[in-house]
């Protein structure tokens, strides 16, 4: 970034940004206003993940929320992608004293009861999910307030509140991922690593849209699915078609 003074008036400044070498060559890559098939985008997105890390390939959709009646339709839900996410999650479970060895053979990060309820009414969040079994909701549920906006409430249609502690935290450590929508119907999710192959995110970004269109309300009439964009962590984004 460069500063630079104009009409020789002292203080006025414009601040010019500089792109840099590997962002301009991505954009010799742009098709713009084009959609273009899904297997393509992934070629040019994992073309485009030059950078060292391991960029992770995210879906961003825009659906219709307009119901003939009932207001606005809300989408919360979760979808076990076939080949997992490879996003790494902290987990952690609030359970019985009876149950902390399942959790822990599960892999959870971290297994309290009382214990862990202490931390969390500190505001000790140092976990990414939060897994409950049904008995603990009712001592969970005054955090509430705190745990709901950060994404960590835990609940039963999101597989977080379960008697089945084994597979609740082996999905959330595979392939699980939440997605729910904003107020302007938009929502996005990744599918993968640019480490994964065209095919397995081929096959996970094609369940993913399955799984959204079968979420769609009878309320709703028309096209559920406006939109549709593919992207890498440091790329651009590509249009893809919703078939």
């Amino acid at each position: 970034m460069w500063v630079r003074k104009i009409n020789g008036y002292r203080g006025k400044r414009v601040i010019m940004k500089r792109r840099s070498k590997r962002y301009r060559e991505i954009l010799k890559l742009v098709k713009k206003d084009k959609k273009i098939d899904a297997k393509e985008i992934l070629e040019l997105v994992k073309k485009n993940s030059t950078c060292k890390f391991d960029e992770s390939i995210d879906v961003s959709l825009k659906i219709n929320q307009k119901q003939s009646k009932g207001g606005d339709f809300n989408l919360r839900t979760v979808v076990n992608l076939p080949n997992g996410s490879g996003k790494k999650v902290k987990i952690a479970v609030l359970c019985e004293p009876d149950k902390t060895e399942e959790a822990k053979k599960a892999g959870a990060d971290i297994v309290g009861s009382e214990d862990l309820l202490e931390s969390i009414s500190k505001g000790k969040f140092n976990f990414t999910k939060l897994v409950c079994t049904p008995s603990m909701m009712s001592k969970i549920g005054k955090h509430g307030k705190v745990l709901g906006p950060k994404g960590l409430m835990p609940n039963p249609k999101l597989g977080t509140v379960s008697t089945d502690l084994s597979k609740a935290v082996k999905d959330l450590k595979t392939g699980l991922v939440e997605i729910r929508n904003d107020k302007d119907g938009n929502l996005s999710s990744t599918i993968g690593r640019k480490s994964y192959s065209v095919e397995k995110l081929l096959d996970n970004y094609k369940y993913f849209i399955e799984s959204v269109k079968k979420e769609k309300p009878d309320t709703i009439k028309g096209e559920f699915i406006k939109n549709i964009f593919i992207t890498s962590t440091m790329g651009i984004s590509y249009k893809a078609g919703s078939k």
